[in-house]
């Protein structure tokens, strides 16, 4: 501004030079997220069919060849008070096999082989395992009437003790299964926690009831060195009960549809 003097000073302020740094253009990296495959059932890529029908096939096996086993090779079953013992021991592999292998690894993948409505499922599963027990009761019989008559002690293999915690196990299993699907009293919260415990304690019983089927089947290879044609039909039983164990868990795990 002008000074009364008349001199005009100007007064220069130091020019603030406001320098913008501009910032790098950040490259948009679109980055490919890696997703990990979800840890499930269909992951196998394929469904729970073609095991149904192998299962189906591999039952029909076990049944002929426990049959031909039974039937031509051991002489048939009696339960007369005079006939041999053997006869009557005979119904015990024979029951065995029908109820905890055969009726067992039906029920189980009833959800998977009945089409219809849920209820009727849960029905067929709850009848198929009532008439594998009954079976089993059959053979328990027959092998202690067996032991009895023959002046045995009871409850010494390794075989006898797996086959009694089976039986025990598989009880308690369809009385709790009852009591939660089936009676109406039982809390719907309460059943949706249990049904993965039933899954899986179903699927342990059921290979516990494979496992004491092939040791009870190696206890009549022994004494039959001299006969190497029922070995051979004894192992081929062994063996298809061994492929249907475990074509029934996959059918299990498998999704009924992809």
């Amino acid at each position: 501004m002008p000074s009364r003097g008349g001199n005009t000073q100007v007064q220069r302020q130091p020019a603030v030079v406001v320098v913008a740094v501009a910032e790098p253009a950040r490259r948009r990296v679109r980055r490919r997220r890696t997703t990990m495959p979800v840890k499930s059932s269909a992951s196998f890529r394929m469904t729970a069919l073609p095991m149904v029908v192998a299962a189906q096939l591999l039952a029909a096996a076990v049944l002929a060849l426990a049959l031909v086993w039974a039937l031509h090779f051991r002489g048939g079953v009696s339960w007369g008070r005079t006939s041999n013992p053997l006869l009557v021991y005979t119904a015990h592999p024979l029951f065995m096999v029908i109820g905890f292998v055969i009726c067992t690894g039906e029920a189980v993948m009833a959800y998977r082989i009945v089409l219809g409505p849920r209820p009727a499922k849960k029905a067929v599963h709850l009848l198929l395992h009532l008439v594998a027990m009954a079976f089993a009761a059959v053979g328990l019989y027959a092998a202690f009437k067996y032991h009895h008559d023959a002046v045995l002690p009871d409850l010494r293999s390794l075989h006898s003790w797996l086959g009694i915690a089976t039986i025990a196990l598989y009880a308690l299993q369809w009385l709790v299964a009852f009591v939660y699907f089936v009676f109406p009293g039982a809390v719907m919260t309460m059943r949706a926690d249990y049904v993965p415990w039933h899954i899986f304690f179903g699927i342990v019983i059921f290979l516990m009831a494979i496992l004491t089927a092939e040791t009870g089947l190696a206890k009549f290879i022994f004494p039959l060195i001299d006969y190497p044609s029922e070995v051979f039909v004894i192992n081929f039983t062994g063996l298809a009960i061994l492929i249907f164990g475990v074509v029934v868990v996959l059918a299990v795990i498998l999704p009924s549809r992809y």
